[in-house]
């Protein structure tokens, strides 16, 4: 294997979102089965990747989500319950996120542009282009 194609494969073991682990493997890392995998996937929690056989793949990224789900469900949640509780908690911790970052932009900013309300109108523009408005 030439030097750039390791690289690029090593590159991949690292990428949270590289679609690595089988279903079976998978379902093996967080201590459930596939047919609990299957059902998040229904669910609409995560959506694996296929492979050209069509098999599913899953990220680490996935992972982490499909085992706060079985956490959940280990509790007694109903999986659809437990799906759109994680859901929720994502937007939550991604609103948050908005929320520090706008509390960055320096007050000059605002004053040069006699914008007084530049934070509304920045979530407001962001949430317009992450939904094609």
């Amino acid at each position: 294997m030439p030097p750039e194609a390791r690289t690029r494969a090593t590159g991949r073991l690292d990428d949270d979102d590289y679609p690595a682990f089988t279903m079976g493997r998978a379902a093996e890392m967080i201590g459930a089965t596939p047919a609990f995998l299957r059902a998040i996937g229904e669910a609409r929690l995560i959506t694996p990747l296929r492979s050209e056989g069509g098999h599913r793949r899953y990220s680490r990224y996935q992972l982490r989500i499909a085992a706060r789900a079985r956490e959940l469900v280990d509790a007694g949640t109903p999986v659809e319950s437990a799906c759109r509780i994680i859901i929720l908690e994502d937007q939550l911790e991604e609103a948050l996120r908005l929320n520090e970052q706008l509390r960055q932009v320096p007050d000059a900013e605002e004053s040069a542009t006699g914008r007084g309300n530049l934070g509304a109108t920045r979530t407001r523009e962001r949430h317009e282009s992450r939904n094609g408005s």
